[in-house]
């Protein structure tokens, strides 16, 4: 099933998609609460009733009288408030092209176990504008990738046991100000300033159960389910990004299992899969411009439309926004001694 979290009277609510409409999940039983952070919390409780309930509503046993049409309603990130959002680096595609254009060697390290960083789960959000200030123009760009959220807490979590830990699949979009993420980058700490701005996922969460005609072998080696779900971004109505989730190397599974490792994690928890191969502006201008020293570099611009699409999850759209003032954290910088 799909799950929704719109604004309904300038509150978030909880809503299940069923041919195109929303049905709260109020109207399939009372008791089962209207966020879907409380909703997860009593995944396993409550999961088989909504899901019962979405029978009732293809069957026609339960009226679409109050429903309303999806494109009616303003959606919201699908999990409004994580109480944790990582992100991940599981293509091996998009890091070999990435260094490849950097002009350094492949790092082993990344054959050898799974990594994440934390962003900033207060920037989460879902379709609409995205709100760049003047620095995250100097190249900002997109990230293409597919997250998951948690729906059942665990600690030590074995990869073989993982999937079982996930509630669904949404698109995530990992914005990025990458002039802001080069120069802090270079004091060997993750990037903060650079990505904290926006992470973009939604429309909708869409459970495993709905996602099962898509699930093919993991890579060899590897431990976990996978999916062969085409992803696509546009920008501005013109195709630039063209991978699969079945690229993957690294399984969710196996980043769950590395970010349970002493740590519990939680319903509602956020954890992206990272780029996609061809899945930003980073990796397609070096790409262009290794085989072409003319390429013009395309970087996102305001009034930009992006949108990500992935076979089964839907599409995500953002419109870039400028933020009404002057202030520069590039222009603070001290220069250094002669």
């Amino acid at each position: 099933m799909k799950l929704v979290t719109y604004l309904k009277e300038e509150h978030e609510q909880l809503a299940v998609l069923v041919e195109g409409l929303l049905y709260d999940v109020e109207r399939i039983h009372p008791d089962i609460p209207n966020t879907m952070n409380m909703f997860l919390n009593y995944w396993d409780e409550l999961y088989p009733i909504v899901q019962a309930g979405v029978i009732a509503i293809e069957e026609g046993t339960l009226s679409s009288n109050k429903a309303i049409p999806v494109e009616t309603a303003m959606l919201l990130a699908p999990v409004p408030l994580p109480a944790s959002c990582r992100d991940g680096y599981a293509f091996r595609q998009h890091v070999a092209a990435a260094r490849r254009n950097r002009k350094v060697p492949m790092i082993p390290e990344f054959d050898q176990y799974p990594i994440f960083y934390f962003t900033n789960h207060h920037s989460i959000q879902g379709p609409g504008d995205i709100r760049c200030m003047p620095d995250h123009f100097e190249k900002l760009d997109f990230e293409l990738e597919v997250a998951i959220v948690i729906g059942r807490n665990g600690r030590n979590i074995p990869a073989a046991e993982a999937d079982d830990h996930i509630a669904g699949l949404m698109i995530m979009n990992d914005m990025s100000a990458r002039t802001l993420q080069a120069e802090e980058m270079l004091l060997n700490l993750g990037p903060a300033k650079g990505k904290d701005f926006s992470t973009v996922t939604g429309p909708w969460l869409v459970t495993l159960d709905e996602l099962s005609e898509f699930e093919v072998p993991c890579k060899e080696g590897h431990t976990g389910k996978s999916w062969n779900l085409r992803m696509q971004c546009r920008v501005n109505g013109i195709q630039v990004s063209d991978g699969s989730l079945a690229d993957m190397d690294w399984t969710f599974a196996e980043i769950i299992e590395r970010a349970s490792y002493g740590v519990d994690l939680y319903p509602g928890d956020v954890i992206g899969s990272g780029t996609v191969g061809t899945g930003c502006f980073l990796e397609l201008n070096g790409t262009g411009k290794l085989n072409d020293p003319n390429h013009r570099e395309q970087w996102l611009q305001e009034g930009d439309v992006v949108e990500l699409e992935v076979a089964g999850l839907g599409v995500l759209s953002n419109t870039i926004v400028r933020e009404e003032s002057d202030h520069s954290l590039l222009a603070l910088k001290k220069n250094l001694p002669q």
